[in-house]
């Protein structure tokens, strides 16, 4: 039985002299350098898990979003990263995702664990279905396509009284035990956990490097024994699943779902904030979608921000929180496609990789090819 292996390659890994010690081992810091590590994991850790303590109940609110939305940019990475295939409908996977667990709770009258389990279980199963529809397309079409559900998604499932409350919109309350806004934080910081961790994994099996061959070149990874359709669908599925369960933590956040809010504007949001913050980088991408969820917090709480952002160009002279990502994040996503393709991850990453334990490379910019062997089981 033959099996594929895709692995990136690095500088470091196509061995690089000049990034090993003497004598070709292995780089291990020294005492110093592990206690430096662990002085910027202290501060991150206070950042995260200390700091919204101090904070008023609608600004840890936000903090939640902004972790809802690193999930959001971790689902959309699976197709548009791994993949190399672009979803502009990925606003109706999370608001149904959100409708789902909202109608759960409030009118099936189930609890909170058992709704996030259905609207995760919904979100996979409404990709497995467009996926299996649309499996021959790929590119552009694919996208329209994706385009087409989310319109189709607005304009008819968003219109369902019974499963959105119509007008009202649907009551989504938090669960038991996490009522306040400061435990319901820490939920979704978990929830975020086990999404990192489920990523981690996928990419260290077969089948999830075998989607990176995919993104390089379908043809060349079919020839490797790859099921280019069976693998397209399994991401799409992943990606529903988390998106399923992004909305879910974002419906029961705001405690209402709104049909307002899951338009075309949102999905070219979640692909902006997802490509700024890093294809392929998970801290990126969390840095990223928390980012995006936090701008209009950030225009209307640091003093000066808004002026700062109105002396840039083409920025409109009085930017309200609605508009703010829909402003700043093209002009973030040119400067990321001129200067930093690599996004967000890209540039941090010479100090996520100091931080777990290699060497300071300044120039480490990342992969820079996908290498293909072929591996007997």
């Amino acid at each position: 039985m033959t099996a594929v292996t895709a692995t990136e390659v690095s500088d470091e890994e196509r061995g690089n002299s000049q990034m090993r010690p003497a004598g070709g081992g292995r780089f291990r810091p020294s005492p110093i350098g592990w206690l430096a590590r662990a002085v910027i994991w202290a501060g991150v850790a206070y950042l995260v898990l200390v700091v919204p303590l101090g904070q008023s109940p609608t600004d840890v609110q936000q903090f939640t979003r902004g972790v809802c939305y690193a999930v959001v940019a971790l689902s959309l990475n699976v197709m548009l990263g791994y993949v190399g295939q672009i979803s502009l409908g990925h606003q109706a996977f999370v608001g149904v995702g959100a409708f789902t667990s909202a109608y759960m709770v409030t009118t099936q009258g189930q609890s909170f664990w058992m709704a996030v389990f259905v609207a995760a279980a919904v979100g996979g199963a409404q990709a497995l279905v467009l996926g299996a529809v649309s499996l021959r397309i790929r590119g552009l079409y694919f996208a329209l396509i994706t385009l087409s559900y989310g319109l189709v998604a607005q304009d008819n499932i968003f219109e369902i009284q019974e499963l959105t409350g119509g007008g009202a919109g649907q009551q989504a309350p938090k669960p038991q035990w996490f009522e306040t806004e400061w435990r319901y934080y820490y939920l979704c910081l978990a929830f975020l956990a086990i999404v990192l961790y489920v990523d981690w994994r996928m990419m260290r099996t077969k089948s999830g490097r075998a989607l990176l061959a995919l993104r390089e070149n379908p043809r060349v990874a079919s020839t490797f024994g790859i099921n280019v359709r069976l693998a397209t669908l399994f991401a799409f599925v992943v990606s529903g699943v988390f998106a399923g369960l992004a909305g879910a933590l974002i419906a029961h956040n705001d405690t209402q779902v709104s049909v307002d809010v899951w338009n075309f504007n949102l999905a070219l949001v979640f692909v902006i904030m997802t490509v700024v913050g890093g294809l392929r980088s998970r801290w990126g991408l969390v840095i990223g979608g928390a980012f995006f969820a936090l701008l209009p917090y950030l225009i209307e709480k640091i003093p000066g921000f808004d002026e700062l952002l109105a002396d840039i160009p083409w920025v409109p002279r009085v930017l309200t929180p609605e508009i703010a990502p829909l402003v700043i994040g093209p002009l973030l996503l040119l400067i990321n496609l001129i200067q930093f393709p690599g996004g967000i991850g890209q540039q941090l990453r010479p100090i996520t990789r100091w931080l777990g334990g290699h060497r300071f490379d300044i120039h480490d910019k990342g992969p820079k090819e996908v290498q293909i062997t072929d591996v007997r089981a």
